[in-house]
């Protein structure tokens, strides 16, 4: 006996947009379901745009999901594109009432996403590989986890991310590519082929920030990581505009020349009235390879110097969130878009890693910013 109607709808409805996260069925994206006496199923589905590139995860999903029914012969998948008016409406349905305005969605009230901006005082000291790893640790624990990739000169998350699609654009919304469950934008992806540099001003770098935060379809994540460039130029200050909500993640490692730096950067927080979450401390040591011994290549205590240096600049108590050992592999997990906390865990480095990740998100949420509702008492 041939499916019903209602399966196969109830099938389509388990198949997830891979760059909205959604299912297709709440998207619009179903234009019709033929079914035959013999079996034979015939599923019309709208791409959000010609050319879509995730066409093909999505004919193989609906060819999965249809295709296990009992009493299903054949699949027949045949793929449209949706007309402008259908993309508008999507549009809406996806930013809720507000309609199609273009604003930052972490800085509305009762936004429950946790944004850090990841900084460091130098350049070199592992923030990117920080970065991607706490992420990737979030995401593998059930998070909804994004990436903006705010070093414009110097961005490297998408390589380190192994995130090779291009963003897809429907009407004035962008759809960032997902890899590692992780959704990530980063100008590398739309520039032409090639590894030519990014060559903007300060105006053009806010203009490119608040396009990333309020352009994209980020959906509603739990967790949103910034990695800023070094040091406290033009991007820095525009996440404390944009962003003024968003905690500050230092970065350094032990020697007190990159310390010193790193406390700078951190130090923005006095004037821009941000939190910081914390200090981590990568580089911390080698291990060496023949005993039990910690090689410390770059000295020692230079993170713990960041964060007791930062709560007294601050008067706040600033937390050395961890210290992570050098190891190899998480500069090849980078070169490859493989995270170490995905593809070796228990490491020493990952492990620590995913101790951060978890500190960070298990803490609880100042109430700086709320609104508690309180009204004066009128009698």
């Amino acid at each position: 006996m041939a499916p019903t109607q209602e399966q196969v709808t109830a099938a389509l409805a388990t198949v997830i947009d891979p760059e909205i996260r959604r299912p297709i069925t709440d998207l619009g994206m179903v234009k019709s379901i033929d079914i035959a006496a013999d079996g034979k199923v015939g599923v019309g589905i709208y791409l959000t745009v010609s050319g879509c590139p995730m066409k093909d995860t999505i004919r193989r999903d609906v060819n999965a999901a249809v295709a296990k029914l009992d009493g299903v012969t054949a699949v027949e998948i045949e793929l449209d594109v949706m007309s402008t008016e259908q993309r508008k409406k999507l549009q809406t349905t996806l930013r809720g009432d507000r309609g199609p305005e273009k604003e930052i969605p972490f800085n509305q009230p009762g936004s429950l996403t946790r944004v850090f901006a990841v900084a460091s005082g130098k350049g070199g000291v592992g923030k990117s590989s920080v970065t991607v790893n706490l992420a990737a640790s979030m995401a593998a624990n059930g998070l909804k986890v994004g990436i903006v990739d705010a070093d414009i000169y110097g961005h490297s998350i998408p390589r380190m991310l192994g995130a090779a699609e291009r963003p897809t654009k429907v009407e004035d919304m962008i759809m960032p590519p997902v890899a590692h469950d992780i959704k990530v934008i980063s100008v590398g992806m739309f520039k032409p082929p090639g590894n030519s540099a990014v060559v903007w001003r300060g105006p053009m770098l806010d203009r490119a920030l608040h396009q990333f935060l309020a352009d994209v379809y980020w959906g509603d994540l739990d967790v949103l990581l910034l990695d800023l460039p070094p040091g406290t130029g033009d991007i820095a200050i525009s996440v404390a505009q944009r962003l003024p909500s968003a905690e500050i993640l230092v970065v350094t490692t032990p020697q007190m020349a990159a310390a010193e730096v790193a406390e700078r950067a951190g130090s923005i927080a006095a004037q821009t009235h941000q939190q910081i979450a914390g200090v981590i401390e990568n580089m911390a040591w080698l291990p060496c390879p023949h005993c039990d011994d910690r090689i410390n290549v770059f000295g020692e205590g230079g993170g713990q110097t960041v964060a007791d240096a930062l709560t007294r600049t601050l008067g706040t108590r600033v937390s050395l969130l961890g210290q992570v050992p050098i190891d190899l592999r998480l500069r090849e997990g980078g070169d490859e878009g493989k995270p170490l906390v995905l593809t070796d865990p228990d490491s020493p480095a990952a492990s620590e890693l995913r101790q951060i990740a978890d500190r960070l998100s298990k803490r609880s949420s100042s109430l700086k910013g709320l609104q508690l509702g309180l009204a004066p008492n009128r009698a």
